[in-house]
C-alpha cells in the first residue's frame, strides 16, 4: 500500500488495485469559501504501518491511526507550537506553513520544515518541539521583499540521516 495526497485529501492505494483508492483524510469544507488550510505533506510511520502523519498550511502536524476510524480526520495527536498572538505579524501564517515532514528511521522523532525553521518533535510530546533550528534568520528583516518577489512561498524539504542523528534541509544559494 501507499498514500497520495493533494491539498484536501489523502488516499490509500493498493498496488494490486490501480484504479481504486480509499480516502483516509478529507478536509474539504462543505463550502469552499470556508477553506482555511490545506494539506502540505504526508508520510507513513516507518515502524507501525497503521500510523501516518500529515502537515498543514496552518503549521500543524497531525498523527493519525488508521485502526481508530476509516476516515482519519479526527487525529490521535496534533503537534503544534503555540505562538503568542502579540508576536503575530502579517507574515506569521505564511512562514509557519509546514512544507515537509519526515519521521526518523526509528519513528521516535519528526522533523518539520517551515519557511524559517526546522523543528524536531518527539512523538510523545505534542506541545512544543524538542529543538528548533533557525534556517533563514537573515531573512527575518526582509520578509516584505521575499513576499513581493514570492520567495516567501518557496517550499523546502527535510530529511533525517540514516542513523537519525542529523537532519538536512535546503536553503538559498545552493546551501
Amino acid at each position: 500500500t501507499f498514500m497520495s495526497t493533494d491539498d484536501l485529501r489523502i488516499n490509500l492505494w493498493n498496488l494490486n488495485i490501480p484504479d481504486q483508492s480509499f480516502n483516509i483524510v478529507d478536509i474539504k469544507p462543505a463550502n469552499m469559501e470556508e477553506l482555511t488550510e490545506v494539506i502540505t505533506s504526508a508520510e507513513f510511520h516507518p515502524q507501525s504501518c497503521n500510523l501516518f502523519m500529515y502537515s498543514s498550511s496552518k503549521g500543524a502536524i497531525k498523527l493519525a491511526d488508521m485502526r481508530e476510524n476509516a476516515l482519519c480526520d479526527s487525529h490521535a495527536k496534533v503537534f503544534e507550537e503555540y505562538i503568542d498572538p502579540s508576536n503575530h505579524n502579517f507574515f506569521t501564517e505564511i512562514t509557519s506553513s509546514i512544507s515537509d515532514v519526515k519521521f526518523s528511521s526509528d519513528g521516535r522523532y519528526i522533523a518539520s520544515r517551515d519557511y524559517m525553521t526546522v523543528k524536531i518533535w518527539d512523538v510523545n510530546m505534542e506541545k512544543e518541539p524538542v529543538k528548533t533550528i533557525n534556517i533563514h534568520e537573515q531573512l527575518r528583516d526582509k520578509l516584505c521583499d521575499t513576499y513581493e518577489n514570492d520567495a516567501i512561498f518557496d517550499k523546502f524539504e527535510c530529511v533525517f540521516s540514516g542513523d537519525g542523528k542529523s537532519v538536512m534541509t535546503g536553503s538559498y544559494n545552493n546551501n
